[in-house]
């Protein structure tokens, strides 16, 4: 028997807000954080809020450049969830940009 995707919309997403706000770091990581939420289709607040519990649960930090942050994804970091256990995000990152639209085709 076939099962055809459901064309009916859905509430919910593979991936969550935090993802998406990672994997836009991971990508470059001088990004402003207006560009990160208009990527991510997030207010800007938004971002702020998802940025400050990665950084407060050791997933990343920044350092202050002039006007700008420049972030840093801790290396090896485990995913936070037990059923997730064994890949880090690392993994993640590295399974979700492996075909990652071309930044310059904007």
């Amino acid at each position: 028997m076939s099962q055809d995707l459901d064309p009916r919309p859905s509430q919910w997403t593979f991936l969550t807000n935090h993802a998406r706000v990672l994997v836009q770091i991971a990508r470059d990581p001088g990004l402003r954080v207006r560009d990160i939420a208009a990527r991510c289709l997030l207010t800007e607040r938004a971002v702020q809020r998802i940025i400050a519990d990665l950084e407060h649960a050791g997933y990343l930090t920044h350092t202050r450049t002039g006007r700008t942050n420049l972030y840093r994804i801790r290396s090896g970091a485990p995913l936070r969830h037990p059923a997730d256990a064994g890949p880090t995000v690392d993994d993640l990152l590295a399974a979700l940009n492996r075909h990652a639209p071309d930044a310059t085709a904007d």
